[in-house]
């Protein structure tokens, strides 16, 4: 609503394109499916050439300026679906909740894992990792998504079984743990873990 759609049946937006030489409509769908329609504003008849496979410079342009609406839509008005099980997504949503903050992904060559710092002293208190079930000792090749989190390193000792909860992975083991976020671990859980890593993090 934001971008500027209003809500009937279906998400509507329209936009002057290409020097207001057409009008494009922009409907979205309760399940994110898009459709668009094209209009020259001085006929008011419908163009419909961009739909088919007609090729020429002036049809190439017509697609590249629709293109360039609907990405600008997908970047603003879309958070990208980098994480796939339930659980990440639940806690990012828990996280943004109850402290306000937004997963950083800092690494470009590992676009699928990212951290949560707090906003006072700029320290990690939680990584969301995709690594391979093998790294941390599982007799499996296939990817998981894990969390990070820090805690006492006392209690680390007492806490890693090397089934629900393995040493921090590519993190300081003494101070930090990991934990599969497959269901294995009770969401609320998992949410109390990461307040006692925020506040370990204060310190």
């Amino acid at each position: 609503m934001a971008y500027g759609f209003c809500k009937e049946k279906q998400y509507k937006y329209s936009t002057a394109i290409l020097e207001n030489r057409f009008l494009l409509s922009v409907s979205i769908d309760e399940n994110d499916q898009v459709q668009t329609t094209l209009t020259e504003r001085e006929t008011g008849e419908p163009y419909e050439l961009y739909r088919t496979a007609a090729s020429g410079t002036f049809v190439g342009q017509v697609r590249e300026a629709i293109q360039e609406v609907l990405q600008d839509i997908s970047e603003k008005c879309y958070e990208l679906a980098v994480f796939k099980e339930a659980q990440p997504l639940m806690l990012i949503d828990y996280v943004r909740r109850r402290y306000g903050d937004e997963l950083e992904f800092l690494w470009e060559r590992f676009p699928d894992n990212a951290i949560w710092r707090r906003r006072d002293n700029q320290k990690w208190y939680a990584a969301i990792l995709t690594v391979k079930k093998s790294k941390l000792g599982l007799a499996s090749e296939e990817t998981a998504e894990v969390i990070d989190l820090r805690l006492e390193p006392e209690s680390i000792t007492n806490l890693i079984d090397n089934e629900r909860y393995f040493p921090g992975w590519h993190m300081n083991k003494r101070h930090w743990y990991t934990m599969l976020l497959d269901g294995s671990v009770p969401l609320e859980e998992l949410c109390r873990r990461i307040d006692d890593s925020y506040r370990i993090a204060k310190k």
